[in-house]
């Protein structure tokens, strides 16, 4: 029987990260903390086979991610209709992770761009397909290497990278599409594939 005293001593200081991801990734509070209550219980129930000196962390979202994929992603179905194989590639996934973060409380500097607030990239990031979000919040979000994704998503590396690579390339054609909605890009460098320039924000031009 595992050792409740120290599995809890462990394991508790990863609740926040848990339920952040937990919450991302059904997007309903009652059932985010559902699945990190089901992740808790079922760690404690494995805890006897967690290999002491291995990265507790991801063993534990190893643990939340399946249990989403087994009580929650069967209701979504949607998203295994969707693919991103025609999206292109740009620039805008290398500040992902301060903006997001950003949105959950730390430095407005961390904002992905000076004109895209970091809720609307939080926004941008809930919206992808399912199996895209997941990989993109491990990698950008929590900072899991592609070999931790592998093994907490339990896919192939390459996977992985696949479905980051499409993920980040759909995350940044929908914020530049918000963007220039908003007036905010330099409509002829976007079509161009250059990197666009803010217009009339903060009296730049």
């Amino acid at each position: 029987m595992a050792d409740q005293a120290e599995f809890e001593s462990m394991a508790l200081p990863f609740m926040d990260q848990l339920y952040s991801h937990a919450l991302r990734l059904t997007q309903n509070s009652s059932d985010a903390e559902d699945l990190v209550q089901e992740t808790y219980l079922k760690g404690y129930r494995a805890f006897a086979s967690f290999e002491t000196g291995t990265n507790l962390r991801a063993w534990l979202f190893r643990i939340l991610t399946n249990s989403f994929i087994n009580n929650y992603r069967k209701k979504q179905r949607s998203f295994e209709e969707e693919d991103l194989d025609e999206v292109e590639e740009m620039y805008l996934y290398r500040r992902l992770g301060s903006a997001y973060t950003g949105a959950l409380g730390m430095s407005a500097e961390d904002m992905l761009f000076e004109y895209l607030t970091a809720d609307e990239v939080k926004d941008a990031v809930e919206a992808l397909p399912t199996r895209y979000r997941e990989v993109v919040l491990l990698a950008d979000v929590q900072g899991f290497s592609y070999k931790e994704i592998a093994e907490i998503l339990e896919i192939p590396d390459g996977t992985v990278m696949s479905r980051l690579h499409r993920g980040r390339a759909k995350l940044q054609q929908d914020l530049l599409e918000f963007a220039s909605t908003r007036g905010l890009l330099n409509v002829e460098s976007q079509a161009l594939g250059r990197q666009p320039e803010p217009v009339g924000v903060g009296g730049r031009t």
